[in-house]
């Protein structure tokens, strides 16, 4: 019997999973995730207080993050992975490795896709575990940072595919500054072609994406990328109209984005903007969205409803959100002007505001003039400094005049101060000539 020979374990090729794991580890791609990752993280940072009382403020933020800042950086770093082995001399080597072209650019590229991808969602994680003890609504939009992930790996891809093909060393910082600049100019332009750039902005809390643009997102950055890379490394050269596919598959995502409305891909979420209410009098009634700030809210209003219970042309209700006050309700602030981590920062400034809201008209020129309007002005901030006084370091000098009225205001006894503030808020304040003097 004839024995056959089995060749050595040294031999046979390492397994394709072996592979990518070794080129994934080595050259600059982890460092290019850490890079993602701080700058991301560094940016949230700084501008915490802008979203980290609501899912919305942080899904946006982050977008806006990630595609301006994270993604020119993708782009550079991409770009300097893909000249790595041409400056090392070692790219003719490469070349006579047994794989595929196509195979050998994949393994090649995916440091350059799949790092600042890593790092984006690894940034995303913090922010929103940091987000979530102080939200009191709504969810974050979790497909639009997979279309964010999607756009980071394809920006990647396609600086390593310019790394390949320019071999200039200044190419990966001024790819940057041209991704940058593009990057901007395409989020910020008027037409729906901003929606295409993975930048663009949008910041209103009361609005969630349509279904399908998160998925079209990601297919027309992704289908991009992959349409270059195969029309770079496919082989032999008819294999190249393969990449007329993820081309029109990018196209076709790109048709129903470039025909959007005005307002872009974004709908009412009513579920957000729906009134949660106290049991007091006058009731407090903030979105569903901010219900964790309505404790807060509620106990800041405390002090001025008790002045105001029982009187006439008192508010029936104070109401915040995106659909305005109806007959007989007082809009509030926006608590999220000065919510920090689901609690108002500066309770007595919103207190002050609340009253600024309350007293507020609108009057037409020809009814809002005369002599009286000067001392309407100082009876009006007379009365907001009794029922909820600036705090330091904001609003005007209270003037000679005001300081006589609020003097008076104070002098009244409990239930001559409740007559005249029925007196005033029954009064035309659009006719400074009905307006009581204290």
């Amino acid at each position: 019997m004839t024995a056959t020979a089995t060749p050595p374990r040294e031999a046979v090729g390492p397994p394709r999973t072996s592979v990518l794991r070794a080129e994934l580890r080595r050259g600059a791609g982890p460092w290019v995730g850490a890079a993602v990752a701080v700058t991301i993280l560094v940016t949230m940072y700084g501008k915490a207080p802008d979203w980290q009382s609501r899912w919305t403020d942080a899904t946006d933020t982050l977008h806006v993050a990630t595609g301006l800042l994270a993604g020119p950086l993708a782009l550079a770093a991409g770009c300097w992975q893909g000249g790595r082995e041409r400056r090392r001399g070692t790219l003719e080597l490469l070349r006579s490795v047994p794989r595929g072209r196509l195979r050998r650019t994949l393994l090649a590229v995916a440091p350059s896709a799949l790092w600042p991808a890593a790092g984006q969602l690894l940034a995303t994680a913090v922010c929103l575990l940091a987000t979530w003890p102080y939200v009191g609504g709504g969810r974050p939009y979790l497909e639009l940072v997979a279309a964010d992930a999607v756009a980071l790996a394809a920006l990647g891809t396609l600086g390593h595919l310019v790394g390949l093909l320019v071999p200039w060393r200044l190419t990966a910082p001024l790819l940057a500054v041209a991704g940058y600049a593009g990057l901007g100019i395409g989020a910020y332009t008027e037409s729906a072609a901003r929606w295409l750039s993975p930048a663009a902005e949008h910041s209103s809390p009361w609005d969630e994406p349509v279904w399908w643009f998160a998925p079209a997102s990601a297919v027309w950055t992704g289908g991009l990328a992959l349409a270059a890379l195969l029309a770079y490394a496919a082989r032999p050269a008819r294999l190249r109209l393969l990449a007329l596919l993820p081309l029109a598959a990018a196209v076709a995502a790109a048709v129903p984005v470039l025909r959007l409305p005005d307002e872009g891909p974004w709908r009412p979420d009513h579920e957000a903007s729906r009134p949660v209410c106290d049991s007091g009098t006058p009731q407090v009634c903030v979105p569903a969205l901010d219900r964790g700030l309505l404790p807060d809210i509620s106990r800041t209003l405390a002090p001025l409803n008790e002045r105001l219970r029982g009187l006439p042309g008192a508010p029936v209700r104070w109401v915040g959100g995106p659909n305005g006050p109806g007959a007989g309700e007082t809009e509030l602030p926006d608590p999220s002007l000065d919510a920090v981590r689901g609690r108002l920062r500066n309770p007595d400034l919103y207190l002050n505001s609340a009253v600024q809201w309350l007293f507020s008209e609108t009057c037409r020129s020809e009814d809002f003039a005369g002599p009286e309007v000067e001392r309407l002005g100082e009876v009006h901030l007379a009365v907001s400094e009794w029922l909820a006084p600036t705090p330091e370091g904001y609003g005007v000098p209270v003037g000679p005049s005001t300081e006589r009225h609020l003097d008076a205001l104070r002098a009244k006894s409990p239930a001559a101060q409740r007559d005249y503030l029925a007196r005033y808020l029954a009064a035309d304040r659009c006719r400074p000539e009905e307006v009581p003097i204290p």
